[in-house]
């Protein structure tokens, strides 16, 4: 009788333990929050400065929860074309709310280097006008719902990163500021309205970017004592990101080619720099 007790509540103390255990897993898999896979959502927009209509393109995770570091881009001098959005589209994939800016209005294209140059130079010998257009972006961007418009960053490629440098020199409001073989010759030079930090990443075999040029601005950079990268990559030529390099290289006989190392290596350049400012 004795062991027929003993046993009767050693099965009973068991049971416990085993329910007890039990609610305990059930409580830890309702409170794990379910992760949701990436969905980008990019959306076309239309915005404008006083004088000029402007298209751009909006991407984002919609599976991603709360408020998130918005982030413009700038396009190449051919326009606002498929490259600036799918380079929004990766930093949406990133957990950021980026905008694919229109700096020529009318979401205009070059099909030329001739034009092209003709739609860069409009814009950086009109500072009022870009400046106008640029901070309609940003506008634009704080104002969607999936944005902390406490955190901007905005980066660029080739003339794009030299309007995003300008942009900062000018004293915009931005946490950083990332250039992809980019001209440092710029109209405004880094001072002491710059607040962002700033990474340029070049080709070192550029012919657009003339070494007084990156001696001048590592100087005027240096005298504002704000933290900055330049990175310069051996061999590497002019548009190092863009696959579309080559082909343009080869029909307008421009010394552009796409190199697969240095544009991964400036991805992460950046993506650290993100994550360090934000």
């Amino acid at each position: 009788m004795k062991r027929l007790t003993t046993y009767i509540l050693f099965s009973v103390f068991m049971f416990a333990i085993s329910c007890k255990q039990q609610t305990e897993s059930k409580q830890n898999e309702t409170t794990e929050p379910e992760v949701q896979a990436v969905k980008v959502q990019g959306n076309e927009v239309t915005y404008a400065s006083d004088s000029t209509n402007l298209k751009g393109y909006i991407a984002y995770d919609e599976n991603k929860k709360g408020k998130r570091p918005g982030i413009l881009i700038v396009h190449e001098w051919w326009g606002h074309n498929d490259y600036v959005r799918q380079r929004a589209d990766m930093l949406a994939e990133l957990g950021y709310t980026a905008i694919a800016v229109d700096m020529y209005g009318d979401g205009k294209q070059a099909n030329h280097p001739d034009d092209a140059g003709k739609f860069a130079s409009s814009v950086m010998t009109n500072l009022p006008e870009a400046t106008a257009r640029f901070n309609a972006a940003v506008a634009l961007l704080k104002e969607h719902e999936s944005v902390d418009d406490q955190k901007i960053a905005a980066i660029g490629y080739c003339f794009g990163g030299s309007v995003a440098l300008t942009m900062a020199n000018s004293g915009a409001d931005l946490d950083a500021v990332a250039a992809f073989h980019s001209g440092v010759a710029l109209p405004v030079m880094p001072n002491d309205n710059l607040k962002a930090r700033v990474l340029v990443c070049n080709g070192a075999d550029d012919p657009f970017i003339n070494p007084e040029s990156i001696t001048a601005f590592k100087s005027a950079m240096d005298a504002t004592g704000i933290k900055y990268e330049y990175v310069s990559y051996p061999g590497v030529k002019h548009s190092f990101t863009s696959k579309e390099a080559d082909a343009n290289g080869e029909k307008f006989q421009l010394p552009l080619a796409y190199d697969a190392e240095a544009d991964q290596q400036s991805w992460a350049s950046l993506q650290q720099l993100l994550k360090e400012v934000f």
